[in-house]
């Protein structure tokens, strides 16, 4: 009886590893689209943008290098100053301002001894509730009217 081999086969890992680069190199390009096309067209360039554009995720893009520095210099170049920014006569003054923080503190005080009695006033309404279904104290409050 002859004893059989085992088949050896080939090594294909160097087709697996092409196809990985090739997969690599198509999402790179399409990164590198996305981040074109967006730039045109005025979006504003974040890494969720690009990512949700190029059909890639945000943290594979943090890990390209080269990607994440375009966008961040195209996040800078893109940023314009705030349009919400307030006139300087139309600001709170500093007085104004802590006048306000003193009141809002004062309210939060106001609002913890309320919250303490409030608290105390269900603690106490629970535990007379617990009593009043007690089975000796039922029979006795019954008894004594």
């Amino acid at each position: 009886m002859a004893t059989r081999r085992p088949r050896v086969r080939a090594d294909n890992s160097h087709v697996i590893v092409a196809a990985a680069r090739r997969r690599a190199a198509a999402t790179l390009r399409r990164a590198k689209a996305a981040l074109r096309r967006l730039d045109t067209t005025g979006v504003t360039i974040t890494f969720e943008t690009v990512a949700r554009e190029a059909g890639v995720s945000r943290s594979w893009l943090y890990n390209q290098p080269d990607l994440r520095a375009e966008i961040e210099r195209l996040r800078a170049r893109h940023r314009v100053p705030s349009a919400r920014a307030v006139p300087e006569r139309q600001r709170a003054s500093d007085a104004s301002l802590l006048r306000r923080l003193q009141a809002a503190t004062e309210r939060n005080r106001q609002l913890e001894a309320e919250n303490r009695a409030l608290r105390a006033a269900l603690a106490l309404a629970l535990g007379e509730r617990r009593t009043a279904h007690l089975p000796g104290k039922a029979a006795s409050a019954s008894s004594s009217a």
